[in-house]
């Protein structure tokens, strides 16, 4: 007869594209969203939290194909006791969701509703190197104010959200662009017609994609593209929009059409734009967000007209801002590279409309925290060592009331203590447990400090820089370990770490 195997024991890994957060990274994370959290607070921005799960209707145009209903975002049937279910999936981003609760909560809102959300978000996606299928965004939008002055008060938020969490200007940028004063320059192109929107759509698409391209392809490739096409250096072949010369130079002159000051750069602009209304009305707004800037001390130095900026202008209604940190780091290969973007945003006029049926304005930002965090690690910005907590050992199992009781002081003092919980016999294995805690303190109370009503502290941090090779005059001015009185406990503690 044979024996029943032995059940197989799960694997010991996170799934592929997820991973887990630790202690320091946990806290780095928070005290960064903290700091932005407080400037969005102190523009009048509430928070919002919404639930990780969202009707796949709500999700709009994230929706997976019905043939493929997990493309894209992680989704499921709803089981309705052989009914057919709704689709529910993870959130996607921070935006639909936002989009649903201004429908839901119309007339409950305050409009304009100006919010702030920041949460993780998931993707269906292939993973590859540095990129997940859970990661978490933070976002500020503005819902109900059509005017410009809400794009131009999200910039400003945004560079006060960079500066407060420790990017110094010189150090940054915010480009803001227009959706509407592409479309002008497309229309005086001949690739846009004002009567017929879905008219020379392919054309368009691939002038988008090449203009996104410029600093990669430079201006050689870029011409290519909107001509006949390009072939690269491997020899394939990318078909090109088909436009003329003429029709080249309008477009590549909006791409060069930047000028040393905001003023500068939107006169070319409305050369450029020539009798489109729509073209018109786009520089008159990026205009007018440049004085808005102007009059709050945000020069060209901080947020600047940047004609270039083309980031999901199919998403977009107006206004487009990108954040983009200007220092260099080193690639994987050792070579100098500009960090890049961190955050994007702009106008969105029709998600909501997908609810009500009525046209909502609407604009924001999201900040790529994980890219934020890792900015302001390459500057130095973070403490790359948490300190621990302060560490009681157990010297005498029959004290361990005493023990929590000094816990408990130390941390209504403010002060992060925990109580030894392991076997503690071997009081060496006590202090390596504090080390890996990385804990600056430990408290040792055994009988004979009891019986003289007194506690020794033992400095761990300045005790290893001693074994390392300390000065004697550092040791003597602050000795590894002191004895003090059971009631000068806390005193003793505070002052040794500094607080």
């Amino acid at each position: 007869m044979s024996k029943d195997k032995t059940p197989r024991r799960p694997r010991a890994e996170s799934p592929k594209g997820f991973r887990d957060y630790f202690g320091a990274e946990v806290t780095e994370r928070k005290t960064m969203l903290d700091a932005i959290a407080e400037v969005y607070h102190l523009h009048g921005f509430d928070a919002l939290e919404t639930p990780a799960v969202e009707t796949v209707e709500a999700l709009g145009k994230f929706l997976p194909d019905v043939d493929r209903p997990n493309e894209g975002v992680f989704s499921w049937q709803e089981d309705d006791s052989g009914n057919s279910g709704d689709w529910l999936a993870l959130r996607y981003d921070l935006t639909a969701p936002l989009a649903r609760v201004a429908a839901q909560y119309r007339n409950d809102l305050p409009s304009p509703y100006r919010r702030y959300a920041m949460g993780p978000v998931w993707r269906n996606e292939k993973p590859g190197p540095g990129r997940f299928r859970q990661f978490y965004q933070c976002d500020a939008d503005t819902v109900g104010a059509s005017s410009v002055a809400a794009d131009a008060e999200i910039c400003a938020m945004l560079a006060g959200s960079l500066e407060r969490v420790g990017i110094p200007r010189g150090d940054y940028v915010i480009r803001v662009n227009n959706r509407k004063v592409l479309n002008g320059v497309m229309e005086m192109a001949g690739v846009l017609d004002p009567t017929d929107p879905d008219k020379f759509h392919a054309e368009r698409g691939i002038v988008l994609r090449a203009i996104d391209k410029l600093d990669r392809l430079g201006d050689g490739g870029v011409r290519a593209l909107l001509g006949a096409g390009r072939k690269d250096d491997s020899g394939d072949f990318t078909k090109g929009a088909g436009l003329s010369d003429l029709q080249i130079e309008i477009v590549m002159g909006f791409m060069a059409a930047k000028r040393a000051d905001g003023a500068a750069t939107v006169a070319r602009l409305r050369d450029l734009v020539g009798g489109s209304i729509v073209g018109q009305e786009g520089v008159q707004e990026l205009e007018t967000i440049s004085e808005i800037l102007d009059a709050q001390g945000y020069g060209a130095d901080r947020i600047e007209i940047d004609p270039s900026v083309v980031r999901g202008l199919g998403y977009y209604t107006g206004p487009v801002f990108e954040a983009e940190l200007t220092f260099e780091i080193l690639d994987e290969k050792g070579r100098p590279r500009q960090f890049g973007s961190v955050a994007g945003g702009g106008r969105y006029d029709d998600l909501v409309k997908r609810f009500t049926g009525q046209s909502v304005p609407a604009t924001g930002i999201s900040i790529g925290v994980d890219r934020l965090l890792a900015a302001l690690r390459a500057k130095g910005r973070m403490d790359t060592v948490a300190v621990g907590p302060v560490v009681i050992t157990v010297m005498d199992r029959d004290r361990i009331a005493e023990y929590f009781a000094m816990a408990t002081e130390l941390r209504n003092a403010g002060i992060r203590a925990e109580v030894y919980l392991g076997n503690p016999k071997n009081f060496g294995n006590q202090l390596k447990y504090a080390d890996r805690r990385a804990s600056p303190i430990a408290i040792i109370m055994g009988g004979d400090e009891a019986a003289k009503g007194v506690v020794t502290v033992k400095d761990l941090i300045l005790g290893a820089r001693i074994a390392e090779g300390a000065s004697l005059e550092e040791w003597k001015s602050r000795p590894a370990q002191v004895e003090c009185a059971r009631g000068d406990l806390v005193a003793t503690v505070r002052a040794m770490l500094g607080a």
